[in-house]
């Protein structure tokens, strides 16, 4: 990872949802990490919360943080797999004005030196709506620290380059 000296990190405002029927907030071990792993790097976390697998409670949650001038990042986690009840992907895809396709080719490619083929069956994605990033993880907690290791924290750090996120957010 290449870091410029010329340029100062700057903090991030994140919110981490959580898409599951079987965690609440005493329970939510990946978004536990999530929160832990950005406020260690500096960035604030103003939105912490967990949704069931409803495809329009998903939906009108995230539209909501799109819209608050207090959000600059979104990452969720949970809902990306082949499940039935697996929403993730058509709740939120539609609401991106540009995806980062690169975000699940990594992801994936990454995943598959941990899991092999079993790296196909993840939706992961991202995308920018609103100078706003928002990014969909794998629920485990393994693939959520893959994708805060090798994409996130990287992309979400001023000091990245040639590039990152950080100057495409509001």
């Amino acid at each position: 990872m290449r870091m410029s000296t010329a340029k100062l990190f700057k903090p991030l405002n994140v919110a981490v949802l959580t898409f599951s029927d079987k965690r609440d907030a005493g329970n939510d071990t990946t978004g536990d990490k999530l929160q832990s792993w950005l406020q260690r790097e500096g960035h604030n976390v103003v939105q912490r919360m967990v949704i069931g697998h409803d495809k329009h409670q998903i939906r009108a949650q995230v539209c909501a943080l799109i819209a608050a001038d207090d959000v600059q990042v979104v990452i969720t986690n949970g809902g990306t797999g082949f499940a039935p009840d697996n929403v993730t992907y058509e709740a939120i895809e539609p609401l991106l004005d540009n995806a980062i396709d690169g975000f699940g080719e990594l992801f994936r490619a990454f995943s598959y030196e941990d899991i092999g083929s079993s790296a196909l069956q993840s939706r992961a994605f991202a995308g920018l709506t609103n100078n706003t990033l928002i990014a969909c993880v794998p629920g485990s907690g393994g693939a959520a620290q893959l994708a805060w290791e090798k994409l996130l924290q990287p992309q979400l750090d001023a000091r990245q380059g040639p590039c990152n996120f950080v100057g495409h957010l509001r």
